[in-house]
């Protein structure tokens, strides 16, 4: 764009010659500076009237509502969180009068520690709550069995139609987005560099394993940095993961894949552990055309145009099909032997034109949440804000860990409501403080550095490789569709036949290359990368460990079949 606006500067200037005229500079100079002033002066009485808003809950409509000048210099400039009036060291110990905000208490032992896995569904409300539509059965039959048994509420989020980071983010945090710029994505701006005190920092300091995971790429909204800061230990995104499922248009994975992905990581470590599931598949676009021949769920709305029920009954179907993954996610962590707390909360709204006489709620801005666990946890409904949601949930289970998991654990248990004066005037004095001020609620120290992230949790690994029919084939585990192979540290055209099997033109090798298989992100960002393996006698003869050999029956069996497949 820079580069664009340059060019087209250069030709304006050399096509349209000099001005001939008299130039008041001084004139022009306060010209500026005036419109300036009037802007500024403009843009706050219309803040102020409520002309325009200082929070977007959905950037795209806020372009549309307030314009792209507001809109763009807002997002541009107002970023971060300003100083509250009245900061000082004094006023913040005021707030953490008690010392409570810094302790650290448990009431259970290391071994009574339960894993904690939030679940974070895209797009995911409760359909039954939707008053112009019906369905020819309940889509969401797991989901009412889990409220009838398990504690659930409405739930609070920052953002409606997108957003999935902010929320995210409040849920990670216990931060409210509202003290950020507009249209701010905190894992853009703040938590991309710097160290950011989260609910996984907090369980981390009680020796929990930490985890992220997302069937999407691992670069998108700054996750692999923003995780890294925030104190995971591994991050599984669909680089790391051989998926094979997606939905009807083609444009998402299915969720499935990340029940396999969360006992994996699980796995990877002792003791209890921390998992932070983030799923796609109810991910948007959704088509206005008939895209499902014979629906699982039947779907007829009043009052919408052919286009718009299309659109919602493939929605549903979708939400049908995660209802589906929430009960076999569930049923995979009951086989386990180990306590287990599982949350789960749509994110947002979907980007269906919804208006709030539509939803049962008459609020936008609220989805449900709702749980299970299998070690007698009791039934207690509460409504919730999604910045308060883990800290809740960690004080029912005794755990008290964290500056801001503490801070609403105080206010909750005082009686205080999330958005009363009382809670929200120190919430954002916290806030501020511990990431733009002079960190008084830490004492002044880096509590919670960052972590030196590992994407995936098992290694990518070159077992053999061999030449036939003009390519390399080369065999292992754990490769994906985005796996690519290197010769001698030079990225080749690469085609995935299977999680255990890439190929490449047998031209872009030679005899003595040493060739690795990396895990690539967006903007060729290695994830991670394979053992090294070096490709010797190209012509058969070697079965030296390491080099290219004649294929055996199998792998050729092997590859007929990925082939025909």
């Amino acid at each position: 764009g820079a580069v664009a606006l340059l060019i087209w500067l250069i030709s304006m200037w050399r096509r349209g010659g000099q001005y001939a005229g008299k130039i008041h500079h001084i004139a022009a100079l306060i010209g500026i500076i005036v419109c300036g002033v009037l802007y500024t002066f403009v843009t706050n009485i219309a803040i102020d009237k409520r002309v325009v808003s200082t929070y977007f809950g959905n950037i795209a409509f806020a372009y549309e509502d307030y314009g792209l000048p507001y809109c763009f210099s807002a997002s541009l400039f107002n970023t971060g969180i300003s100083e509250p009036n009245g900061y000082t060291k004094k006023a913040m110990a005021k707030i953490d009068k008690d010392g409570e905000l810094n302790q650290t208490a448990t009431s259970r032992s290391s071994d009574e520690l339960p894993n904690i896995i939030v679940v974070q569904l895209e797009s995911y409300f409760d359909v039954a709550n939707a008053e112009f539509f019906t369905t020819s059965e309940d889509a969401c039959p797991n989901l009412h069995n889990l409220y009838q048994n398990y504690s659930n509420g409405y739930f609070k989020v920052p953002s409606v139609g997108a957003g999935t980071a902010n929320t995210e983010f409040e849920v990670l945090t216990g931060m409210n987005l509202r003290y950020f710029g507009p249209g701010e994505y905190p894992y853009k701006t703040y938590s991309k560099k710097h160290p950011t005190e989260s609910a996984a920092t907090a369980l981390a300091a009680l020796g929990y394993g930490t985890h992220a995971l997302h069937d999407n790429t691992g670069n998108f909204y700054s996750r692999a940095n923003a995780f890294s800061m925030m104190g995971f230990d591994t991050f599984q995104s669909k680089e790391m993961l051989d998926i094979t499922d997606y939905t009807p248009l083609g444009s998402w994975p299915t969720d499935d894949i990340l029940t396999p992905a969360t006992t994996e990581a699980m796995d990877s470590t002792e003791g209890p552990d921390f998992v932070y599931t983030i799923t796609v598949e109810a991910h948007g676009d959704y088509p206005t055309y008939k895209v499902i021949e014979n629906p699982a769920i039947g779907v007829t709305c009043e009052g919408k145009t052919q286009e718009q029920t299309y659109a919602w009954e493939y929605y549903i179907n979708q939400i049908h099909n995660v209802d589906e993954f929430i009960q076999s996610y569930i049923e995979e962590l009951s086989k386990r032997d180990e306590d287990t707390l599982v949350i789960m909360f749509g994110d947002h709204l979907p980007t269906m034109g919804l208006t709030e006489s539509e939803v049962a709620t008459g609020d936008l801005f609220q989805t449900k949440y709702f749980t299970w666990n299998n070690f007698g946890m009791s039934k207690e409904d509460q409504d919730l804000t999604s910045y308060q949601l883990v800290s809740e949930y960690l004080n029912r289970l005794g755990i008290h860990e964290g500056t801001m998991t503490n801070y609403h654990q105080s206010k909750i248990a005082a009686g205080v409501k999330a958005g009363t004066p009382e809670y929200m005037t120190d919430l954002e004095a916290l806030q501020y403080d511990i990431l733009y001020g002079k960190r008084y609620a830490y004492n002044g120290e880096d509590k919670y550095p960052a972590t030196d992230l590992e994407m995936g949790v098992s290694d990518v690994v070159i077992d053999r490789a061999y030449f036939f029919d003009g390519k390399l084939h080369i065999y292992g585990s754990n490769f994906s569709k985005w796996s690519k192979v290197y010769v001698n540290g030079e990225k080749v055209t690469t085609n995935y036949e299977s999680g255990q099997c890439l190929t490449i033109k047998a031209s872009a090798v030679q005899n003595g290359d040493t060739i690795t298989v990396c895990q690539v992100g967006s903007s060729n960002t290695i994830f991670r990368e394979s053992n090294e393996f070096t490709v010797v006698d190209p012509n058969y003869v070697s079965d030296t460990p390491g080099s290219a050999e004649q294929p055996d029956e199998d792998d050729l069996e092997a590859d007929d079949e990925s082939s025909q497949n």
